[in-house]
């Protein structure tokens, strides 16, 4: 029989939405250089300018606004008018600003859960970002521990699952993405529950480890208890 003592949450697009609004911005990027690019070359340019970018403003909606504003830049041979990067960092603060919309059965999950076992939230992002929408969910006092790291790596869970549970080989992530939620997690030696979400970042894609025997996905957080009975 296994032991689990800690399940961690990733947080965006795992228990609230968080992608649309990125799409959403896109969409209205591409409006505002319609002059200028056709929206599949403009989604070519900023998706190699975020990439270019992650290691300089790392993850989140500020990284992201520069990365738009760098496009538009470029884009326009550096004659991008000061209206439309105006409009880029209102787009960006309309972002930070948007209310939290949970995902459905993240709430009575993550209730059914506490108490029984250390619950945290593992998310990439900006601080102060992260911070709000943690306390904004409404969800913040369920759980243990909030740790908001600049990436996700097999080392950065063996630390976290170490310092707040007794160690990776008893803690479960739960996420959306293969590549920072559930790879390095189970590279750790936990479990990793992929829960796909609609609409998941390019660079965050990634094989599915299905052969892996720490491995398993659910379609909603509605089927994690249930999955629980079957794996302790």
């Amino acid at each position: 029989m296994a032991k689990l003592t800690t399940i961690a949450f990733d947080a965006d697009d795992t228990l609230w939405q968080n992608e649309q609004f990125f799409r959403m911005t896109q969409d209205r990027f591409a409006r505002l250089l319609a002059d200028y690019a056709e929206p599949d070359h403009l989604q070519e340019r900023l998706l190699a300018a975020e990439r270019r970018n992650i290691g300089h403003y790392g993850f989140g909606i500020k990284g992201f606004v520069l990365s738009m504003i760098e496009t538009a830049i470029e884009i326009t041979e550096d004659r991008v008018p000061a209206a439309i990067i105006r409009e880029l960092m209102e787009a960006g603060r309309d972002m930070l600003e948007h209310p939290i919309h949970l995902l459905p059965d993240v709430r009575e999950t993550v209730q059914s859960l506490a108490g029984d076992f250390r619950l945290l939230v593992i998310t990439k992002g900006d601080l102060l970002d992260q911070e709000r929408k943690v306390a904004q969910s409404g969800l913040g006092d369920l759980f243990d521990g909030v740790e908001i790291v600049s990436d996700k790596t097999p080392a950065i869970y063996t630390e976290i699952f170490a310092r707040h549970g007794t160690g990776a080989s008893e803690g479960m992530m739960i996420g959306n993405s293969l590549k920072s939620d559930i790879i390095p997690a189970i590279t750790a030696g936990s479990w990793g529950i992929f829960v796909p979400h609609a609409m998941t970042w390019e660079l965050e894609h990634a094989l599915a480890p299905t052969d892996h025997p720490r491995f398993k996905e659910l379609q909603n957080l509605g089927g994690l208890k249930p999955l629980l009975t079957t794996i302790l």
